[in-house]
């Protein structure tokens, strides 16, 4: 199974280096290897679009589907009225309605799963042959479900949907939490007529949204494949989440979140972006691939870039083609709000409410989210012995190691499988 890197360019050496563009913004002075008359950021030294392609009323709805929800009652007691989810569908939902899989992307994710990019879908799936005709969740008799997160910018509400009153939400958008997503998406499931899924399947913060769907809604799933992913964010996780907000708030386009008919903040995200880039991944990695070269054409002897550098500032670059700051804000916290123990007794309390059959995966290399961290939920009562996964790359390795994700989901799957063939 191949998976192609929606998130960003994984594993291919830095095509960023030498790149031109132009946005607007102040001019920083000369770096060596770029063209003088490339505008670049006054953040980093990173050409930037003037907008990123994210989905608005009107565009392209390319393999959409969209469901009115309704008014969505959030955890902190405000009403977000009004909610669409947008989401792609892949197979043919049963008669009996228990055939339904449920897959859940990550931070900058969308519901995109597999597939080539084309008008109105800016990324190619991002566990791209995971789905299909005789691949691992099989088309011939699955049906596959993948909405866009509450909070996004690819279809779903989020801070770039248009509010009742006409105008884009911005920085009115509630703050929202993992368990906020996951009521959305059951919302979903009930307009789609399924009241149980066959598997929930995610990683990193797809992964939270699927132990929350576990311990919240344990009726109404049978299976949980959780990769990548914890039972609630750490310090050390929200500690690196802060200088990432803080650089998208400190950038001067940003304009306490209603920039929508401007210029906007992409040089602070791609701030955000470099700092988080370089968690997703393994020391060991960076360090081997890396080294301390000089970025091929510069001299860091004379005020260039370490090649590390170049390829963090790329994918921070990168993710302003496609993303809109402040969905990265409001995600981003909703993922720091994650606590599955939270007024349920505590973790350990909490995880006895599964009665899915739950499959953890956690990657060796990980330094976001540990697999201490991962190891933790398996004193629910239903865990399935924890597979680790090798990988040089660390946390995403729950998107790059195709043949070990395929594997972790196509065993939860046949277990689950054989478990209602025993059952009936």
């Amino acid at each position: 199974m191949l998976i192609s890197m929606a998130y960003a360019d994984r594993t291919a050496p830095d095509p960023g280096a030498g790149s031109t563009g132009t946005r607007g913004g102040a001019v920083l002075s000369a770096v060596p290897g770029r063209r003088s008359d490339v505008t670049v950021s006054p953040l980093s030294r990173v050409e930037t679009p003037s907008r990123p392609e994210i989905w608005r009323d009107g565009d392209p709805v390319a393999d959409r589907r969209f469901a009115d929800v309704g008014d969505l009652v959030l955890e902190n007691g405000t009403v977000l009225p009004e909610v669409r989810v947008a989401y792609e569908t892949w197979g043919t939902l049963n008669e009996a309605r228990d055939n339904a899989v449920l897959v859940l992307h990550a931070l900058t994710g969308d519901a995109h799963v597999v597939g080539p990019t084309g008008p109105g879908q800016p990324t190619p799936g991002w566990w791209d042959g995971l789905i299909g005709p005789g691949a691992v969740l099989d088309t011939h008799d699955l049906f596959v479900v993948a909405p866009n997160v509450l909070g996004g910018c690819q279809g779903t509400t989020g801070p770039s949907s248009t509010a009742p009153d006409g105008r884009p939400y911005g920085s009115r958008f509630p703050t929202l939490t993992i368990r906020d997503q996951v009521a959305a998406e059951a919302a979903l499931a009930d307009q789609l007529g399924i009241d149980t899924f066959l598997a929930v399947i995610g990683g990193s913060m797809g992964g939270m949204r699927v132990m929350e769907w576990a311990v919240g809604q344990p009726g109404r799933l049978q299976a949980a494949v959780a990769l990548a992913t914890c039972g609630y964010s750490s310090a050390d996780q929200i500690g690196w989440t802060t200088p990432q907000l803080s650089a998208i708030r400190a950038d001067p386009h940003f304009r306490g979140g209603d920039y929508y008919d401007g210029e906007w903040p992409l040089a602070g995200m791609a701030v955000a972006r470099q700092i988080a880039h370089a968690t997703y991944r393994s020391e060991h990695e960076l360090n081997t691939r890396f080294g301390r070269q000089d970025q091929p054409g510069e001299r860091t002897a004379d005020g260039g870039r370490y090649a590390v550098q170049s390829y963090l500032e790329y994918h921070g670059a990168k993710l302003g083609r496609r993303f809109d700051p402040n969905s990265y804000l409001r995600l981003t916290e909703a993922m720091n709000s994650h606590d599955l123990g939270r007024d349920r007794g505590g973790l350990t309390a909490a995880l006895q409410r599964i009665t899915a059959e739950l499959t953890v995966a956690v990657v060796d290399s990980d330094r976001l989210f540990p697999p201490h961290l991962g190891l933790e939920l398996a004193a629910a009562p239903t865990t399935r012995p924890v597979v680790t996964m090798h990988s040089e790359f660390g946390h995403d390795g729950f998107l790059i190691e195709a043949d070990q994700v395929e594997a972790v989901v196509a065993d939860a799957v046949a277990s689950v499988r054989d478990a209602r063939r025993t059952a009936g």
